[in-house]
């Protein structure tokens, strides 16, 4: 979902789960509910007027960011990473 420029390009952003953000952050600029209602995308996100594709980033951003805390997840990895 991800849209580069060019194909070298990068996000600055080297933090655990900054993809998946940045996804989130895309899907969410490009909804109805921000285009269209003129909505900010975090009351979108607390009406649930986004789209479903949005909906399922920030629950995997969720449980990226959850994984962090983890420690089990030293041996099996972070997710969405």
């Amino acid at each position: 979902m991800l849209r580069f420029e060019d194909e070298n390009s990068q996000l600055k952003d080297k933090s655990p789960c900054s993809g998946i953000r940045a996804d989130l952050k895309v899907c969410l600029l490009e909804s109805d509910c921000v285009k269209i209602r003129g909505k900010t995308p975090r009351d979108c996100l607390k009406s649930g007027e986004t789209p479903v594709e949005c909906q399922s980033l920030r629950n995997t951003f969720f449980e990226c960011k959850r994984s962090l805390l983890d420690a089990r997840q030293r041996f099996r990895g972070r997710k969405g990473y």
